[in-house]
């Protein structure tokens, strides 16, 4: 397994890290470089594809912790502690010729600093510490005016920044400024960490699925044909349920009263998804019995999830008198019916693909074939990715010329790991 983490930072120290993994087999930055920290939030909606974020500054972290804290995204900070301030004095004073007296510093956590001014008993010394983790709103104005106000009073020296942007606007203004530099050490612990945190979400992979099968109108079926011929059907539909169970790794119980059930996994969930049109299972039972059922998969992220979704899913099935086949996801969103072909316009869908998403004839005919596949459902860029056998990179490539030239569109999420991050479901827009 090859973990994919998203890095958001300055090019300098991306570098770092890529020189870091070199290698690492089992790792792969994905780099998002930006100029402004604010950028941050934008360059997030295009790390769908990986498997965890790397904030590499304090500023950009705090820009998406809102984000973060919303969608329960997996993410680490290279930390900002008491090791990067004391580097950032030793540099400060053997680099810079600058006494440790009478200068500002802007940190995240004020704490830091204080441990090492107790620890190399600096009391005496007149520092000035600006906490923007404390602030409510984060403002790079604040902080380039508090250096600024302390350096106009005439009470500093020296600033000591931890943000690049305040760094250069002291420097337009012609106050003696440096920036911060995170440790190695700071740098090698934040990718551990990232990378452990990416192994524990995918030990618990793990999305279930539940599976509800019936055969509609059973006590009907029962005053028409009677019991002994009943139980005959109910016995032939255990038999196939069993060979779908074998194909899918999946296990098959009954519970009594015309109900059977189905637990699985990865194995029955990729059969469904890739026979969304053309769902065998429902086929053959109408080819074999010639009577009509009720199916409803539930997906969740517990077996109890999974169990009330399928009985949501089941419940759909009472709209019509004939064969149907509903998933309900772990977000309640129904999906179906399955084995129903949903039509759609190719011709237009094929326009779109040369023209607005500048594909060539090659991937837009397999794109038409991957639409039909899957019955014109949602999918995802993992879903393309092994549709065309492609690396998740390449097929993140073609979701964004998909997303540029307005041919499919974000119609929601789907969260495939209980600790792991949503991954965003897309759908044909023309």
């Amino acid at each position: 397994m090859k973990i994919k983490i998203a890095v958001f930072g300055r090019k300098e120290l991306i570098s770092r890290l890529n020189h870091y993994v070199e290698d690492q087999d089992d790792i792969e930055i994905v780099p998002f470089i930006y100029t402004k920290t604010k950028d941050t939030i934008e360059l997030m909606e295009t790390a769908f594809m990986c498997d965890i974020y790397l904030f590499a500054g304090a500023l950009p972290y705090l820009y998406a912790k809102e984000k973060i804290n919303k969608k329960r995204l997996p993410a680490v900070q290279v930390a900002f502690d008491e090791y990067m301030i004391l580097t950032s004095f030793y540099r400060l004073k053997n680099y810079h010729n600058q006494a440790l007296d009478r200068i500002s510093i802007d940190v995240l956590d004020r704490a830091h600093v204080d441990k090492v001014v107790n620890e190399l008993d600096m009391q005496e010394h007149t520092i000035y510490t600006y906490s923007y983790g404390d602030d409510k709103v984060l403002d790079i104005d604040l902080i380039v005016a508090y250096h600024q106000n302390l350096w106009s009073d005439g009470k500093i020296d020296y600033c000591l920044t931890s943000i690049e942007e305040v760094e250069q606007r002291l420097k337009e203004k012609g106050i003696p400024t440096s920036c911060m530099q995170i440790p190695q050490i700071n740098v090698e612990r934040a990718i551990e960490q990232a990378k452990s945190i990416a192994k524990l979400n995918h030990s618990k992979s793990a999305q279930i699925v539940s599976g509800f099968v019936r055969i509609k109108n059973f006590d009907s079926l029962i005053s028409h044909k009677g019991e002994l011929t009943s139980q005959e059907l109910l016995l032939k539909l255990h038999q196939i349920l069993l060979k779908f169970g074998h194909k899918t790794y999946s296990s098959v119980l009954t519970n009594g009263d015309n109900q059977f059930v189905l637990f699985g996994t990865h194995g029955i969930l990729n059969h469904i998804t890739n026979h969304y049109r053309d769902f065998p299972l429902l086929q053959e039972i109408e080819r074999s019995l010639t009577i009509s059922v009720d199916i409803g998969f539930g997906l969740g992220l517990t077996a109890k999830q999974a169990e009330d979704n399928a009985k949501l899913a089941l419940e759909a099935c009472n709209r019509t008198e004939s064969s149907n086949c509903y998933i309900v996801n772990e977000r309640q969103e129904t999906i179906g019916p399955l084995g129903v072909e949903k039509h759609f316009d190719t011709s237009q869908l094929y326009h779109a693909l040369i023209h607005k998403a500048n594909l060539n004839n090659e991937l837009s005919y397999n794109f038409i074939d991957f639409i039909k596949l899957r019955n014109n459902e949602p999918f995802s860029a993992n879903d393309i990715a092994k549709y065309y056998r492609v690396t998740k990179r390449s097929a993140e490539r073609t979701v964004y010329k998909l997303l540029s030239g307005d041919v499919i569109k974000v119609v929601g999420e789907e969260k495939p790991y209980q600790k792991g991050r949503p991954r965003k479901l897309f759908q044909i827009s023309v």
